[in-house]
Parts: structure tokens; sequence; C-alpha cells
């Protein structure tokens, strides 16, 4: 049972794939993959490495559906690639950003959003909330043309959410981008993990996959040289590090002293040093304080919230899940008052109108004549006629005499 509660875990899964490239008369030219096994479970930021050529985009395209293998098997979703159906449940940023420059940032999110058959009022309000993430909605009618490359990477991640894809790849996902739109990209992945969505990630930035894959593999000729979890792959098993307060002159030295008795002989191999914060973090922080002090800029502005639809599966704290109970209790509670509120005044609505139908039989029984009325009226008539008949005859008839 386990065994099959894990094959349905597996998102991703590739034995023995090959893909050989061949020349024009048929001949074998490229073996970009080679015999490469692959398994990429649910939930899990994986990254895809190697040098240039080493066959990652080769092996992306294929788990896209846009190369078939050469050998080997190769499924997605337990699914063949080719399956059309399935590739709306994956969302793709590839490494060019591939964009119509005369569309508006709006107009393009709009565009995808259609393509994946989403309606026009969920269309609108996702762009919106995309664009706001990646600190664009300033320029939401500006053509896309105008953009600078950061800005175009940012457009085209919210593309590739407009889905709100199960399967996530982003090839070279931050390359151009500012180390605030560095940060909002591993945020974003760091999200849609939480939510059990699958990231496959490809970067030559390494200090990036370090921060948010949990494994990797290596490629090199078409073929996996390392993989594992990232924890464990770069853990120095024959290094200790220890990591305190600061410590006085006289504490380093008995320390060193104490570590030199108990077997450390070569004092090279001890190093005192004050840990300093990431090149990130502090750019992070400047860029923070300038924010506050509303310092304008014509470029990116800060990440807004993530898009709800982004965050509904998240796994919630405590303190979350009270406030959502609350919420919801309130909101039962107006919905209960507005649903009395329009009881009452569809029954006001119901009584003025029966009001005004029993008022004008009313008129119209008083307006109507009796019978005896209506034949006396009609016999006045018809002796009024009668008589300005024979007065009409007579006169002809006077007249005839006369000549």
């Amino acid at each position: 049972m386990a065994d099959v509660n894990r094959k349905e875990e597996l998102v991703v899964e590739a034995v023995g794939l090959t893909k050989i490239f061949k020349d024009f008369w048929n001949r074998p030219k490229a073996r970009a993959v080679n015999g490469l096994d692959l398994q990429i479970r649910k939930g899990e930021v994986f990254g895809l490495l190697g040098p240039n050529g080493s066959g990652k985009s080769t092996t992306i395209k294929m788990i896209l559906g846009l190369l078939y293998p050469t050998r080997g098997e190769l499924k997605v979703f337990g699914q063949d690639p080719q399956n059309v159906s399935m590739k709306s449940r994956i969302g793709y940023l590839p490494e060019e950003t591939y964009l119509y420059k005369y569309l508006t940032a709006f107009e393009t999110l709009d565009f995808y959003g259609a393509l994946f058959g989403l309606e026009a009022d969920q269309r609108k309000e996702r762009a919106s909330q995309l664009l706001e993430m990646v600190g664009l909605a300033h320029a939401v009618d500006r053509p896309v043309g105008e953009f600078s490359k950061g800005m175009a990477r940012r457009i085209g991640l919210a593309q590739a959410l407009v889905n709100d894809p199960d399967l996530v790849i982003l090839d070279e996902p931050t390359s151009g981008l500012d180390p605030i739109g560095c940060r909002e990209v591993k945020d974003v992945i760091r999200l849609l993990a939480s939510r059990g969505k699958t990231v496959i990630l490809c970067s030559h930035l390494l200090a990036d996959v370090q921060d948010v894959c949990q494994r990797v593999v290596v490629l090199y000729g078409g073929q996996i040289r390392a993989q594992g979890l990232l924890e464990d792959i770069l853990r120095q098993e024959d290094k200790t590090q220890i990591v305190t307060p600061r410590l006085s002159e006289q504490t380093l030295k008995e320390l060193q002293d104490f570590l030199q008795a108990h077997g450390v002989k070569d004092p090279s191999c001890i190093q005192v040093d004050h840990p300093g914060m990431d090149l990130e973090s502090y750019f992070l922080d400047v860029v923070r304080k300038a924010t506050e002090q509303k310092l304008s800029t014509a470029g990116a502005h800060a990440p807004g919230a993530m898009p709800e639809y982004l965050r509904k599966d998240a796994p919630a704290s405590g303190q979350e899940i009270l406030q959502a109970l609350q919420g919801r209790e309130e909101e039962e509670k107006r919905r209960a008052e507005a649903a009395r509120a329009e009881a009452q005044l569809r029954a006001a609505a119901q009584a003025k109108e029966e009001a005004k139908r029993q008022k004008l039989e009313e008129l119209t029984a008083q307006e109507q004549p009796s019978e005896d009325e209506q034949a006396k009226a009609d016999a006045q008539a018809k002796a009024e006629a009668d008589a300005q008949a024979r007065e009409e005859l007579n006169k002809k008839l006077s007249n005839l005499k006369l000549k």
C-alpha cells in the first residue's frame, strides 16, 4: 500500500531516458540525454543543475512534450507528456521571455488566462493580483515591449502562475532580476511547495538553488553525476562548526589551548572569525529603509501580497485557523442578516403590489356601468339615430316634390 501511495506521489518519472539528435542523413550527431533515471515527487523543490550543454534544457523540453525521447520511458502525472489535457496542470517560465511586445502587462496575462479557459472575471482578478505580486501594478497599461529584461522576467513569472499549476518549471527564473526580484521568486517557490506544488528549478545561480531546493541532481554529458538531498551532499563530515556570542581574547586563547590539548595539533586548522550577513540580506535591508522613506523610483516597485488563489491551500498556523473560524462565523452572521433583510424587503414589495392591485380593482368597479344603465343608454342612442335618419329622409322627399 505504501508503494502505491509513493507511486501516486510521483509527478515526473523517467527510466532510461535518452535523446539523440541526428543530422540531415539521420546519423547520430549529439547524445544530449543519455540513460537518465529520474523521480520527482509531489511538493518537492527539485534542482536540475549542470554546465551549458549538459542536457538540462533537453530534459525540460521532453517533460513539456516539446521533444520526443529517442529511447526510454517518461511519465508526467502518470501520463505521456504528449497528452494535451495534462498540460493545463503545468506552468513554464522559459530561459528567454517570449512575449507579444504590443500587448500591455494586463492584456498579456489576460491572453494566457484565456488559453487555459479561465472566465473573464477570473482572468481579470488573477491578472491584477499577479501584477501586484511581482511589483508591476503601476505598469498595468504599459506595452511589455517597453519593459526592461528584469521587468519582462517578472511578467513571465506571473504568466507561469496564471493557471494555478501543479507543476511549475522555472528555467533561470532570476536571470536579469535585481535582488528584490530574486527574493520574491524564492518566496513564491517556497509558497508553492508549502501548498503541495512541485517546482523544477534550473539555474546557474547556485546560491538561489541552495536557498530553496530540497533535492538536486547535477548533469554532465547527459548523465547524472551527483544527486541527493542538498543538506546531505553539502555537509562536510570531517569538520565541526561552533557559533557562539562574541568571546574575549582571553577566552579565545583558552579555547585554542583546550582544542590543541584534545587532539587538534595544527593551530592553522583552528579558524576564528566573525560571521557576517550575506550580501542579499544587506542589500534588501538598504532597500527596505529607502522604501520606508518613500523615495521615488521609476523601476519595479516592492512586491505586493501573494494572490489569494495561490495561498488558499497553504498550511495555516493555530492563530490563523482561529482567525479564519472567527471570520467565517462573522461572515455567516452577515449573510443571515442580509437574507432576513432581503426577505423583509421582498414581503414589503409584495404587500405594496397587492394593495395597488386591490385599489385598481375598486376604481375599475366604480367606473363600470350596470346592465340596466347600459341598456337604456343603447336604446336612447338608437332612438336618436332613427330620428336623425327620418329627418334626413324627409328633407330628401321635400326636395323631390319641389322639383
